[in-house]
């Protein structure tokens, strides 16, 4: 019968998060999950919204929403109600940042911090606090645990990856011939030379499994921290994120260098491109140097302020 709705219509609720089924006057509500986490209440509200408004099914999309499909345009509002009930939101599309996606680093046995806490301070501070600031295109954020990358840090605009970085006693080596760090290390960076250990630091992704293996107390602890990946993209045209050279040991630190990157995306970005693409264009050590230097903090009121990215228009 095709779809009955005005144009534009269809795409000022794309802005709310209601995807329109083509041809129909039906529409995909996008449930933003803040990190793939949703409580068993808010699970039996999403089922019974599904019922009273859409056509009964619920899918998950790959950025960890719930997309309750079959809405009618006249229910778009309706549905929002309800599913406000349980403190529960649509969204996630646009040239903005989008929701952030998550591992379960938390509870899982190599998670090397607690993914699900980070993630949320990620979705109030960027998610919802730039949520009205217009970017050159869309901005991807992936936390994860540890070096595993699950959640595919390094194929986001930015990614978070966990970090234990080893400390390393020498003098509690005893050398041994069956090295149980090196016997256990994943990358094959620890190695016994000349009667005593060495981790290459080349080699070694601060995985943290080593830490706690040595039965002499060579390597009791580590530091824990974060690496950045910054410039990934995954689509029509892959690019691998590249990570910045600094290991940040603070939290607060790490998230500072987060709003730098989305601050110089909005500044220096081309309307339309990827941050990908704004990287390649400047350069990667420029734009780590920028983002090291924190220069660009202090002009982020100037940059939210600045006119900018008005008309949209992906280029890939």
């Amino acid at each position: 019968m095709g779809c009955t709705i005005k144009p534009e219509e269809v795409k000022r609720v794309k802005t709310l998060g209601f995807l329109n089924n083509k041809g129909t006057d039906l529409f995909n509500a996008r449930i933003i999950t803040v990190n793939g986490k949703i409580t068993a209440a808010q699970t039996k509200l999403i089922a019974e919204a599904a019922e009273k408004f859409g056509n009964g099914d619920v899918e998950f999309t790959t950025r960890l929403t719930v997309e309750v499909r079959g809405i009618h345009f006249d229910n778009i509002e309706p549905f929002r109600e309800f599913i406000a009930q349980a403190g529960l939101e649509t969204g996630g599309t646009g040239s903005v940042v989008r929701p952030v996606v998550s591992c379960k680093g938390t509870t899982c046995q190599y998670g090397l911090y607690d993914t699900f806490a980070l993630s949320e301070k990620i979705h109030e501070r960027f998610y919802k606090g730039y949520h009205t600031v217009k970017l050159p295109h869309k901005f991807k954020i992936a936390t994860g645990g540890c070096p595993n990358n699950c959640v595919k840090p390094d194929l986001n605009d930015l990614g978070v990856v966990g970090q234990l970085i080893p400390n390393f006693d020498e003098d509690m080596c005893n050398g041994c011939k069956k090295c149980q760090v090196e016997a256990m290390c994943p990358m094959k960076a620890a190695k016994v030379e000349d009667g005593v250990l060495a981790i290459d630091p080349e080699i070694c992704n601060n995985c943290g499994h080593c830490v706690g293996k040595c039965p002499f107390d060579a390597i009791e602890d580590g530091t824990p921290g974060f690496i950045i990946y910054i410039g990934g993209r995954w689509g029509k045209k892959v690019a691998h994120g590249q990570a910045l050279s600094k290991v940040f040991k603070t939290e607060e630190e790490m998230l500072d260098t987060i709003e730098a990157a989305i601050l110089l995306f909005r500044e220096q970005g081309q309307t339309g491109e990827r941050f990908a693409d704004t990287i390649a264009r400047i350069g990667f050590a420029e734009v780590e140097k920028q983002l090291l230097s924190r220069e660009i903090l202090s002009r982020k009121q100037e940059i939210l302020d600045a006119k900018l990215h008005l008309v949209g228009g992906a280029t890939c």
